[in-house]
């Protein structure tokens, strides 16, 4: 498999929190075309693909995107830590905080939670290297 080693390689060192920010990031965990969404998207896909060589460059960059999400969850969680009531009001992050409080819950930035119905395999590996590319341009 692969090693894991208990520190960012890019640390996260937000010092100013932000709600509105992280309503905007946060679709980079859960979104569409999130980190989520591309780890899965890869890691399916990778099955389907006839060439050894491709299978396993899928295989890496799917595990690359689990780790993106960490570095956005640490941004997300440093951009509401130690909200008052009225910031997270004031904000419009009051509509997450409900349901989640400062958890990290993978959705878009509409709130929209994440779901396979928002990347494909169709196992095809023209049709799958395109959707890869059009959902990494709309980042």
């Amino acid at each position: 498999m692969w090693n894991y080693e208990r520190r960012l390689q890019y640390p996260v060192n937000i010092t100013k929190s932000d709600p509105g920010i992280a309503k905007i990031i946060i679709s980079q965990f859960g979104g569409p075309d999130g980190e989520m969404s591309a780890s899965m998207r890869y890691l399916s896909q990778r099955y389907s693909m006839p060439y050894k060589e491709v299978a396993g460059l899928l295989t890496d960059i799917g595990t690359e995107e689990l780790a993106h999400m960490e570095m956005i969850c640490a941004i997300v969680k440093q951009l509401t830590q130690d909200l008052t009531p009225e910031e997270i009001k004031k904000s419009g992050f009051d509509t997450y905080y409900v349901d989640h409080t400062l958890g990290l819950w993978p959705a878009a930035a509409a709130g929209i939670p994440q779901n396979a119905c928002e990347y494909q395999s169709k196992g095809d590996a023209i049709t799958d290297l395109f959707e890869d590319m059009a959902a990494d341009a709309a980042i």
